[in-house]
């Protein structure tokens, strides 16, 4: 299924796989409950009194769907912010899918306003026509001569609240062409003033996340896990933690990935699993350190790559570099990267009178947990129900191929009698030591320029691991032997340059891997915008009119992209900075949006150097909340600013050497003293901004500390690699 679906199908789909999921079907298509608020389609739900709640579908862990989803349903009915609440989506892939995922229902890549931006703004048309037919029936007028206006049906001289007609709409047909309101209409959607739904309750303690889960008797679980990837297992001594107030028992796993240990609260759970002792069979165990795994991805990347990601002939390009007048190269190594949201994974599992499975969840991607918990307790589908709750924070970590923690506490769970819920707790620590990393990579890249300073070639080799093959999605994502996260930004990138050849190498995986926030494009951004700006300066250019030159054109890509640019560069002041301060950017295309940024800093590498400010210029089509889209621009920024600056997972032996936030340190608040954000005016439709930022964010700031220091950083992270920060 594509983001162009037709309303009327949409409007018929909806209506038709509706009978799947509600009690109360009408003949005619609407759905209706005969004492409880009417389902006018799954996403719009309205009380008698007027309540409307949006079925979000997308969960939410801070990137703002909930406010989004719910913005394009208010506009569309007629609604103040004030006027619609939200709840999540129960999982169910046939309704609730993913459209850009095909039948999957989840959240990532940036996907959420995306694929749901018609959708939600056809299911909210609709339930405005159907409340206008009804109140125009009741009043004997024509529906043309109504409207909704926050809330109140009016027109032809009569006035209600749009409660009044919740009944007799639910008895209606579905309309298969909705009129969508004209951008010119539009009292919301785009407005910056409007602020998010859930932040009330965030700073009033009130709002419960996944964590906050506690049901009446339930047990906390925590596992002890082996500390080398691969390691089984196969026996336990609880003797240690018999004593400890609150243990209650041990089992090894099913799968034999680790031990469970039962208490009747977290504390205890975690004294009782530091007093077991695990005997692990290491035979097929991760054994390798970080040197061992650094070295073989630079040998990697010495050979000739395995794919031919694009390009001409690798030796056509090597020969036209050979010939230039100037050759500009550099190796660049990324470490793997922790996802290190705040809120450590959970989820609680409960069984009903009647058998029913129920997991409690900040569940990122439901269809996977559902279709394992269906595997696992052996009953259909429909007799397993997750509930997806708020999350403190993901970046990738909760949608994982495997359903990885998910599945552990199912099989926590099915080890007992099922009269007592189970709540999986991880730790911080668990968090960092056995969980799924941004894997490694490495990169290799010559420039050759003429005469004049134009690049006439550019060779690329990348080696790093995988992550999706070896996972259910490789079949999907892998084509011709390439997984395109590993090479994403690179070949695709809307730089016409003449030339390039892209290569990629797989090396083995030294850990479980997986998508980290912008995926790919976190190390290829980097590596792109620092040989951009490496080759500007071999040529005596602007690093920006340098650039610049490699985005002429008609073609969209090209024409935003440098739109971006021109704006990031105007509004920070390029050139102009004061003689104390130095700056760098870096633009970057990913999730069909454009994003430039400008890092101003003062100081040198040597003697420390301070993020004075960051200017972002962001083209992400239509904003719908521009104020969300600030924030998320913001945070982005931080969250690559700060990983690159000073955080690596390494490995001693095949274990992880970081525990806590003490060696693991992320972005602190005093780390950049101000980001500025301009989105620019579009009306193109709106693409992803929970990723986006960052990407172009550490490589501006290589860029800036190579302005004041002539030092370019290959070598992650930045403060392992001769930059100090103050």
């Amino acid at each position: 299924m594509t983001l162009s679906t037709s309303r009327r199908g949409f409007l018929k789909g909806a209506t038709a796989t509706g009978a799947l999921l509600f009690v109360g079907l009408t003949p005619q298509g609407a759905l209706a409950a005969a004492d409880g608020p009417a389902m006018l389609n799954p996403f719009v739900k309205i009380g008698s009194d007027g309540t409307v709640t949006a079925i979000v579908k997308h969960f939410e862990k801070g990137q703002g769907p909930a406010t989004g989803l719910s913005t394009l349903i208010a506009e569309e009915i007629g609604l103040r912010m004030d006027q619609i609440a939200y709840e999540f989506a129960p999982s169910n892939p046939e309704v609730y899918n993913n459209l850009l995922f095909g039948p999957f229902q989840g959240t990532g890549g940036s996907t959420a306003m995306a694929n749901s931006f018609m959708q939600y703004r056809q299911a909210g048309a609709a339930a405005r026509e159907m409340l206008l037919q009804a109140a125009a029936s009741d009043w004997g007028v024509d529906a043309s001569e109504l409207s909704i206006e926050e809330g109140m049906v009016t027109g032809a001289g009569n006035t209600a609240p749009l409660g009044d007609f919740v009944a007799a709409a639910s008895a209606l047909e579905a309309p298969a062409e909705p009129r969508l309101k004209d951008p010119s209409e539009f009292r919301l959607i785009g407005d910056p003033s409007i602020r998010r739904l859930d932040s009330a309750i965030k700073v009033d303690g009130s709002a419960q996340f996944a964590i906050d889960v506690f049901l009446p008797n339930q047990m906390v679980v925590m596992i002890a896990r082996p500390e080398q990837r691969g390691a089984l297992a196969m026996s336990f001594d609880d003797s240690g933690a018999q004593g400890i107030r609150g243990y209650i028992r041990s089992a090894v796993l099913p799968n034999q990935a680790g031990v469970a240990v039962y208490a009747e609260d977290t504390w205890a759970a975690l004294q009782a699993r530091n007093a077991l002792e695990v005997e692990w069979d290491l035979s097929a165990a991760e054994t390798r350190s970080s040197d061992e795994i650094e070295a073989e991805i630079r040998a990697a990347l010495e050979e000739e790559p395995t794919y031919n990601v694009g390009g001409p002939d690798a030796a056509a390009t090597r020969a036209a570099i050979d010939g230039a007048a100037n050759v500009v190269e550099q190796t660049f190594y990324f470490p793997l990267l922790a996802h290190a949201p705040m809120e450590p994974l959970n989820c609680t599992i409960e069984q009903t009178e009647d058998g029913r499975i129920v997991l409690h969840d900040g569940a990122q991607m439901p269809t996977g947990p559902h279709m394992a918990m269906a595997e696992i307790f052996q009953l259909p589908m429909d007799q397993i129900e997750i509930r997806t709750m708020l999350a403190g924070g993901s970046f990738g970590r909760r949608a994982t191929p495997d359903a990885d923690y998910q599945v552990e506490a199912a099989l926590a769970f099915v080890m007992t009698d099922r009269t007592r819920p189970v709540k999986l707790v991880w730790s911080r620590e668990d968090d960092l030591r056995s969980g799924y990393y941004r894997p490694a990579f490495g990169h290799k890249v010559r420039v050759g320029l003429d005469e004049d300073g134009e690049i006439v070639g550019w060779e690329h080799r990348i080696a790093g691991q995988s992550i999706m093959k070896g996972t259910p999605f490789e079949s999907v994502l892998v084509h011709d032997g390439i997984d395109h996260s590993s090479v994403e930004g690179t070949a695709d990138s809307p730089y016409q340059i003449p030339g390039a050849f892209f290569g990629l190498t797989d090396t083995e995986k030294a850990t479980s891997t997986l998508w980290w926030r912008a995926v790919g494009h976190t190390h290829t951004a980097y590596v792109m915008e620092v040989m951009m700006d490496m080759a500007a300066r071999a040529a005596g250019a602007d690093p920006v009119a340098f650039r610049l030159n490699y985005l002429t054109g008609e073609g969209a890509d090209q024409r935003r992209m440098a739109g971006v640019l021109r704006l990031a560069a105007e509004q920070a002041g390029w050139g102009a900075a004061p003689a104390d301060r130095s700056q760098g950017i870096a633009v970057h295309k990913s999730f069909g949006s454009y994003v430039a940024e400008v890092v101003e800093i003062s100081g040198n590498a040597a003697d420390g150097v301070r993020i004075e400010r960051v200017t972002c210029a962001v083209d992400c089509g239509l904003a719908v909340n521009p104020d969300i889209v600030k924030a998320q621009m913001e945070g982005g920024i931080g969250y690559g600013i700060g990983h690159n600056m000073r955080d690596r997972i390494t490995l001693t032996n095949g274990a992880v050497d970081q525990y806590n936030f003490p060696d693991y340190e992320p972005l602190r608040i005093g780390d950049i003293q101000r980001i500025d954000v301009h989105i620019v005016p579009s009306a193109e439709a709106p693409t992803g901004v929970g990723e986006p930022g960052t990407p172009p964010a550490a490589p501006a700031l290589a860029n800036a500390i190579a302005a004041a220091s002539d030092l370019r950083v290959g070598t992650l992270p930045m403060d392992e690699n001769g930059v100090a920060f103050v």
